[in-house]
């Protein structure tokens, strides 16, 4: 299996330098990342909005060491909600947050965080949009659902993602499958151990569709974020049977990944939403992205034996 080869790689430093400086390294991680700053993400969000798409937006980067880094990651998202706001784009684009970015592992790092990324989850609620806190390794999901717990005090539309590899998670959904809340389901990309999650992939699809069923029967609003063609026509098929409107559900993809399905599952009504990352910091969801895809990985050797 090569998907934990390369997780473990996305924390190697002489891996980072390699893959940095290899010739064909800037063609992909431009298919996956939209621009280095929010001037050259903010095309790509109303050409999204003009084809009816919506986007959740990432600020890559996760290899925060000092309270200094999270700051700056607080203020880079906070810089990004006031454009969003300037061109009243609020709507149509949400934000997608890494707990890690806003100092989650450092000394205090639980409350930090919530100091940090509760001023964000504010200003996108004052234009209209939201937070959606994503999932990273299994450590740290307890202080993120403590932390979203928090913030739905005051800002009930805050979401999280769930993970179905990871045994837990089927309890989670349960939890978190009430009215008003919104939860992203994703298959999962972190290197986890047979002890927390499971490791073979047909196990994990059918964690995948024992945890949506319970989103879907539930009364909160699941968002599928899949590109497996099977996954998304049994989503569909377990909203129908839950009796939920089109726009009661949403999916998401990620940029530049299957752009074309994107465009019909939008033209049949449903709600669409890409995941957009970007930033200088790439070199972390860039190498969870080839874990994920076999297909990406070609995509990249092809690349680099192209270019060298």
């Amino acid at each position: 299996m090569l998907g934990p080869v390369i997780l473990a790689a996305s924390r190697s430093d002489k891996m980072r330098r390699f893959v940095s400086a290899a010739p064909g390294t800037k063609q992909v991680v431009d298919r996956f990342i939209a621009g280095e700053t929010v001037d050259q993400v903010v095309p790509i969000i109303e050409d999204a909005a003009g084809k009816g798409l919506e986007v959740t937006l990432d600020v890559v980067g996760e290899d925060i060491t000092t309270p200094e880094q999270a700051f700056a990651a607080r203020d880079a998202y906070l810089e990004l909600i006031e454009r969003l706001k300037d061109l009243g784009l609020g709507t149509k684009a949400e934000m997608s947050v890494k707990l890690s970015m806003f100092g989650q592992a450092l000394d205090g790092g639980h409350e930090l965080a919530l100091s940090n990324v509760r001023p964000v989850v504010e200003a996108a609620a004052a234009i209209g949009t939201t937070v959606t806190l994503d999932a990273e390794d299994h450590t740290t999901l307890d202080s993120m659902f403590a932390i979203h717990e928090e913030l739905r005090k005051d800002f009930p539309q805050t979401g999280c993602v769930i993970q179905a590899y990871l045994f837990r998670t089927e309890d989670d959904a349960r939890r978190l499958a009430a009215a008003g809340s919104r939860v992203r389901i994703v298959k999962g990309a972190y290197k986890e151990p047979a002890s927390v999650a499971y490791q073979d992939k047909a196990e994990i699809d059918k964690a995948y569709v024992r945890i949506l069923r319970i989103l879907m029967e539930g009364d909160g609003y699941p968002m599928i974020g899949s590109h497996d063609p099977r996954l998304i026509a049994i989503a569909q098929e377990l909203g129908r049977k839950a009796g939920r409107k089109l726009d009661e559900y949403e999916f998401q993809m990620l940029y530049g990944i299957r752009s074309e399905e994107h465009l019909r599952l939008a033209a049949e009504g449903h709600r669409m939403r890409v995941y957009t990352a970007y930033g200088t910091d790439w070199y972390g969801y860039f190498m969870r992205r080839l874990a994920e895809k076999p297909a990406n990985l070609l995509f990249f050797g092809r690349s680099i034996l192209t270019k060298g």
